[in-house]
C-alpha cells in the first residue's frame, strides 16, 4: 500500500462540503462515493480519520462510520481496524461496482430490499422446519434464552437475534439462499444496523422468534413461513419508523399486528 499522505488527506477533506442537516447515511455515503471515484486519489490511499471527515461533512462520526461500512460492502474501501480505511482501486476499477450496486444504497430501495429479505427469510424458515436436526434445534433454543436474558442489553440481544437467523440458514441447508440473505442483510445495515431500539421492540421480537422456534419444533413449514412473514413485517415497520420513511407515520400508528 502507498504510504499515508497528509497532503492527500488534506486535499480530500478540503474537497468535501457540509451536507444538509438531516441527510441520511445513504446521502453521506453518496457524497463520499463521489469523491472517492473521481480519479484524484491513488489506489491504496488511506482516508482521513472519521473525525476529520465528520467535521468536513457536518455530520456525526457514527454517520461517517456507517457510510464507510456501506462503501466497504460495495467494495469501494477496505476498513482495517487499528490501521484505517483505504481506497481499494482506481476510478476505472471502482465505477463498474458503483454502477452495479450504487442504487442499492438509495433510500428508495429500502422497501424493496425488505420485501426481498422477507421472501428469502420465509423460504428459509420453511426449509428449516423440514430439515432442522436436534442439535440445531437445541442451539436455537439457547439463542432464544440468550435473547430473553438480554432484554436489558441491546448489544447482546442484537447479537443473539443475528445468531438465530444464521442458525436458521444452516438448518435450511441451501447455501444459495443463505448467501443471498447475507448480501440483503448487509445492504439493509446501511440504513439501520440495529433492528431493535426499545424495550417494547425487543419483547415483541422475542415473541416473534419464539413463535418461529415453536413452528420448527412442530416441523410445520407453513406455520414457520407465516411466523417469519409476521416477523419481517414488524422489522419493516421498525425500519421505516426509525429511518423516517414515507410510510413511517402510518406504520407507527398501525396496531393491526405487533410492532417489531
Amino acid at each position: 500500500m502507498p504510504a499515508y499522505s497528509d497532503r492527500s488527506s488534506d486535499a480530500l477533506v478540503a474537497s468535501l462540503s457540509a451536507v444538509p442537516a438531516g441527510t441520511p447515511v445513504s446521502g453521506v455515503a453518496g457524497k463520499l462515493l463521489e469523491r472517492l471515484t473521481d480519479g484524484t486519489l491513488e489506489p491504496g490511499t488511506r482516508l482521513p480519520p472519521e473525525r476529520r471527515l465528520a467535521e468536513s461533512l457536518g455530520v456525526g462520526r457514527s454517520a461517517v462510520r456507517e457510510a464507510l461500512a456501506a462503501l466497504e460492502i460495495l467494495g469501494i474501501v477496505d476498513v482495517r481496524p487499528g490501521s484505517g480505511t483505504y481506497l481499494r482501486g482506481s476510478a476505472s476499477e471502482l465505477l463498474p461496482q458503483t454502477l452495479s450496486w450504487g442504487l442499492m444504497i438509495g433510500s428508495r430501495s429500502t422497501d424493496q430490499l425488505m420485501e426481498l429479505r422477507a421472501g428469502l427469510e420465509s423460504f428459509t424458515a420453511r426449509l428449516a422446519a423440514e430439515r432442522v436436526d436436534g442439535v440445531r434445534l437445541e442451539r436455537l433454543r439457547t439463542t432464544i434464552e440468550t435473547m430473553r436474558e438480554g432484554l436489558e442489553d441491546v448489544e447482546a440481544f442484537v447479537a443473539a437475534d443475528s445468531s438465530f437467523h444464521a442458525l436458521l440458514g444452516e438448518a435450511a441447508g441451501n447455501p444459495v439462499v443463505t448467501d443471498l440473505l447475507k448480501v440483503t442483510r448487509q445492504l439493509l445495515r446501511v440504513y439501520n444496523d440495529r433492528a431493535v431500539h426499545e424495550g417494547e421492540d425487543m419483547r415483541t421480537a422475542l415473541d416473534e422468534h419464539s413463535e418461529i422456534l415453536a413452528a420448527l419444533e412442530a416441523r410445520d413449514g407453513d406455520r414457520a413461513a407465516s411466523a417469519m412473514i409476521a416477523h419481517m413485517a414488524s422489522a419493516r415497520r421498525r425500519l421505516l419508523r426509525d429511518s423516517g420513511g414515507p410510510d413511517a407515520d402510518e406504520s407507527a400508528a398501525s396496531q393491526d399486528s405487533p410492532a417489531g
